[in-house]
């Protein structure tokens, strides 16, 4: 059902996108028919490398904040002596834009992917990290102790207790921040790079006044994020199939 809501938002979009062009009618807004058929041209060219890198860079940002966020929410959510500890310091941090830091982050960790890498995956290091650490400490202690009364140790409570109950806030949290880590990805490949969709959008091709050619990148980095969130929701009715009932 929703890759059909899907195929029908996309053709109601590129609809639309029709009639404005020919309302406009310029050159720096060109149809979608001549901008998909440049997407297609060089997607197998520059555009895909480009995109490559991309998916690259926003896939391991994912699995950092992942790996590194589920583990520290699960052990604030389940010791309140340490989340009394660590709560201010998160209740500061959380708000505050990532993003600005991103200057700092290139000139302490270069221009590469492991800055961009980890200015996307500390953003989303802070959302997983607030709703794992909220879902950990929803957890009935009656529900832990009937584990542990039939011999589960850690290892068993991680399994079988803990990660079953996160994994729908971690889903969640990603379908949300999805959005987020693709702009931010665009904003941190627009500069001090030569590589990436925002690289390819705003220098090679707005910067060179290649408009029909931007339009594509656009389209890509769109679909980069449509293909995330898509990615996200087949997981979710694998590894959640109580919620689609």
């Amino acid at each position: 059902m929703k890759w059909r809501e899907a195929l029908i938002g996309l053709i109601g979009t590129l609809l639309i996108w029709q009639l404005l062009a020919m309302l406009f009618n310029r050159n720096v807004f060109p149809p979608p028919t001549k901008v998909v058929i440049i997407f297609f041209e060089l997607i197998f060219q520059d555009l895909g490398r480009h995109f490559l890198v991309s998916t690259w860079r926003v896939l391991a940002a994912i699995v950092l904040a992942v790996g590194v966020a589920v583990p520290i929410g699960l052990g604030l959510g389940q010791t309140p002596s340490l989340n009394r500890i660590f709560s201010p310091l998160i209740y500061i941090a959380h708000p505050i834009p990532k993003i600005v830091f991103l200057p700092i982050v290139i000139i302490l960790l270069g221009a590469g992917d492991t800055s961009k890498i980890f200015i996307i995956g500390i953003i989303l290091f802070f959302q997983i990290l607030v709703v794992v650490r909220d879902e950990a400490a929803q957890l009935r202690p009656e529900l832990i102790m009937s584990v542990r009364s039939i011999g589960a140790g850690r290892r068993a409570l991680f399994r079988f207790v803990y990660i079953p109950a996160t994994i729908p806030a971690v889903l969640t949290a990603l379908r949300i921040s999805v959005g987020t880590a693709v702009a931010v990805l665009f904003f941190a490949e627009s500069f001090a790079t030569t590589s990436g969709l925002g690289y390819f959008i705003l220098v090679e091709s707005w910067g060179a006044l290649r408009y029909p050619e931007m339009y594509a990148g656009v389209l890509a980095m769109s679909l980069l994020g449509l293909m995330l969130y898509f990615i996200i929701d087949v997981l979710d009715r694998r590894l959640v199939p109580w919620r689609e009932e």
